[in-house]
């Protein structure tokens, strides 16, 4: 019997609590509680909130006590408290560190001890105070040795920002960087690495190796290089296609820190004003409107408005995000080791004890919220941002959503001159050191040696086969197009890529409408906000019965609706494109409504299919006129792409523009653990959003990864032991 459940306070439970995850519970201690260690203050990511106090019995071992003791009392605790934390006894964890039952508050899942969040030395250094974890603790370090003893050149030896350069709005010059066609002449000789697919996650890769003395060539399949972050012109206009704001921007963040050692500075990131999101809720009772604010102060208080009775269901939420979020390195790890030791920590469920975000990884966000609880409406409101990875809350994982909200607490961002920008100056970094992007560049087929290998890559170049050898090969197109299409059919048939493939799916697939206005921001009323607007609140139900719908009914039974207009985001739009202004929405959708034209060729399919796409259209305009009635009149064209355009332009299975779906089985610990950059395919990688998660920072994640693997060093090191370089310089001036 759990101890906090027994009548008598002074008996304790003989032996640790249940770690039935629908049962047990958790004790967090409150931000603000004890310190870590002076190792723990030393990392940017170790933080009272992210410490998880268990209740152990009086066979806990003194060593994990003396290892909390270590890691969570002040530097100088009061003599009479630190004897306490010492003495054996059956006084449970949270009371021997002195931490009152007002200070903590309930979280569920297994009864567990989380250390801070940051170098791995802290989640070893408690695996150590336990007998068999000191085996594992002496084998880890060996392995983290061996695995990043490489000896590779450092891509981030040195701070390499410069201020950004005007923007370059000659077409000729971007034509050089964005749409050099592929030709054999151009391939650079002696090549150190190809890339399939310039992606975000192919480029930011490319890139860090560059920056580590490698020779790369990127290859795209479409007209133009970037991926989900290209862009293209409609009645004059320029539309994104993925790039539609991204969060952790502000100065001295880590994305924004990786992002300017890759780019050189180049990038400028425009902060979107607050409220960076609304959410609507259209119902019999009318329209409610609930504001996002930036900054956590802000954006609580904006909650706690709409919702003064549930005021702690929301602290507790926010908390939850908070020491989620904090453990995510906890799944790099799972990532970084080797495969058959990540595997069988995720088996024996060691790191996961000791991980609130792998916990999190094995529970609903629905559940997350009923337990808290909270209210339908207030539940809705929490969830609002599903779309953005596109799994509604009854089947994505609480650590998923948790590092989303986290991701944008502080507000969103938009580059400004647009989301090309992002490609345009990654692509210049890989051109500097020698290598290339070209684009019409459709890989066939990844090249094996006679012993598996990957050695190269076939690119159809009209009627022509061409082989490009080299001895490293990065995919940035996916599992499902990497292991499907382009390996010869003995290797798709090894356990690994079989595993692998049986542990995901395809995700869900998207309607976007691309919308042209007359008149400047100003005259139209527009804003940089986002709009995501509902027509329930149940919205696991309003998914399941949209789905389920004929073809023909669907569009008239839109469950949620993105809006947002690129152009009032960018602070260089006005210069570029005078007096007009743009629209797009976002509309999820089932890729068997479209199925049925997949073999007709673009842009001559079917009056039927045309019809289906207006539908979609019109009902989406409708309900933008709606939120927005001075629209009315100023719409200059309106253009509408399906799965199967996605699918065209970005080689996207069934148009699953978020790749392999974000549901409990992707976010796994056992999945998380198996899919990485390392492939079951010697020296071929896999890189992008498939491999963390997915949108711009979850690319670089994969990015980040796979170039570790590569070099056989830690860049995340390597980053932060240059901020570090940097911020002491700063002091020193």
């Amino acid at each position: 019997m759990d101890a906090r459940h027994n009548k008598n306070p002074d008996k304790q439970a003989d032996g640790p609590p249940t770690t039935d995850r629908h049962t047990s519970q958790t004790w967090v201690t409150e931000e603000g509680g004890w310190h870590g260690s002076e190792d723990s203050q030393n990392s940017p990511d170790a933080s009272p909130s992210s410490q998880l106090c268990p209740d152990w019995g009086p066979s806990s071992p003194p060593g994990l006590l003396r290892a909390c003791a270590r890691r969570y009392l002040p530097p100088n605790p009061p003599a009479q408290r630190e004897k306490e934390v010492r003495g054996a006894g059956r006084v449970n964890l949270r009371r021997r560190l002195g931490v009152p039952p007002e200070e903590c508050w309930l979280v569920s899942g297994p009864s567990c001890l989380h250390l801070p969040a940051g170098r791995p030395g802290y989640l070893w250094g408690a695996a150590g105070a336990l007998a068999p974890g000191r085996v594992l603790l002496a084998v880890l370090r060996k392995v983290y040795k061996a695995l990043f003893a490489g000896g590779s050149p450092n891509p981030f030896l040195e701070d390499v920002r410069r201020p950004p350069a005007p923007l370059v709005t000659d077409k000729e010059a971007r034509k050089k960087v964005l749409r050099q066609a592929f030709s054999a002449r151009l391939v650079p000789e002696k090549l150190d690495v190809v890339v399939i697919g310039s992606g975000f996650g192919g480029l930011a890769a490319a890139a860090i190796l560059a920056k580590a003395g490698k020779r790369v060539l990127v290859l795209e399949q479409h007209t133009k290089a970037g991926g989900c972050c290209h862009t293209f012109r409609q009645d004059g206009l320029e539309f994104d296609t993925g790039i539609h704001y991204v969060g952790r921007m502000h100065e001295g963040s880590f994305g924004r820190f990786t992002l300017d050692q890759i780019t050189e500075g180049q990038l400028d990131w425009a902060a979107l004003p607050s409220p960076f999101d609304i959410m609507v809720l259209e119902g019999p009772s009318g329209r409610k409107e609930f504001p996002m604010y930036s900054g956590k102060k802000a954006y609580i208080q904006g909650l706690k408005d709409k919702f003064p009775q549930e005021e702690a269901a929301i602290d507790k939420y926010i908390k939850l995000v908070k020491v989620v979020s904090r453990g995510v390195l906890h799944a790099m790890l799972l990532k970084i080791l080797p495969l058959p030791v990540a595997q069988v920590l995720s088996k024996c469920r060691l790191l996961t004890r000791f991980s609130p975000f792998l916990r999190a990884s094995t529970q609903s966000l629905a559940e997350v919220l009923q337990q808290l609880p909270a209210s339908r409406e207030l539940q809705a409101v929490l969830s609002y941002i599903f779309p953005t990875y596109g799994v509604t809350p009854s089947y994505t994982a609480f650590s998923m959503h948790a590092l989303l909200v986290n991701h944008y607490l502080e507000g969103a961002f938009y580059p400004r001159g647009g989301s090309s920008e992002i490609a345009f100056h990654t692509i210049r970094v890989i051109q500097q050191a020698g290598g290339a992007v070209l684009t019409r560049a459709p890989v066939q087929s990844i090249l094996l040696d006679s012993a598996g290998r990957a050695c190269g890559v076939t690119v159809k170049k009209g009627q022509e086969l061409v082989d490009i050898h080299c001895p490293v090969v990065i995919s940035d197109v996916g599992l499902f197009n990497t292991y499907k299409h382009l390996l010869p059919e003995k290797a798709r048939s090894l356990p690994g890529v079989k595993r692998q493939l049986g542990m995901v799916r395809p995700s869900l697939s998207i309607f976007l409408v691309f919308v042209c206005l007359r008149g400047t921001k100003k005259e139209l009323g527009l804003q940089s906000t986002n709009y995501y607007i509902y027509f329930d609140t149940d919205m696991d139900k309003a998914m399941e019965r949209y789905l389920s719908k004929p073809r023909d009914e669907a569009a008239a039974h839109m469950p949620i609706l993105f809006f947002a207009s690129p152009s009032a985001k960018d602070p260089t739009w006005e210069d570029r494109y005078p007096d007009r202004s743009t629209l797009v929405m976002l509309v999820p959708t089932s890729y068997k409504w479209f199925e049925e034209w997949q073999g007709e060729p673009k842009g001559k399919r079917s009056s039927d299919y045309e019809a289906l796409k207006s539908s979609f259209v019109e009902a989406s305009l409708s309900v933008a006129l709606k939120l927005f009635p001075q629209l009315e009149g100023k719409v200059d064209s309106v253009t509408g792409g399906s799965p199967l355009t996605a699918q065209f332009y970005l080689a996207t299975p069934q148009g699953a523009c978020y790749g392999a779906d974000h549901d409990l089985s992707r976010l796994h610990p056992h999945a998380m653990a198996s899919v990485r950059a390392q492939s079951p395919i010697p020296n071929l990688y896999l890189t992008g959003q498939d491999i963390f998660t997915c949108g711009l920072m979850g690319a670089l994640q994969g990015a980040l990864l796979c170039s570790s693997a590569i070099l056989k060093r830690n860049v995340y090191s390597d980053l932060q032991k240059l901020g570090s370089r940097i911020q002491a310089q700063k002091k020193k001036n």
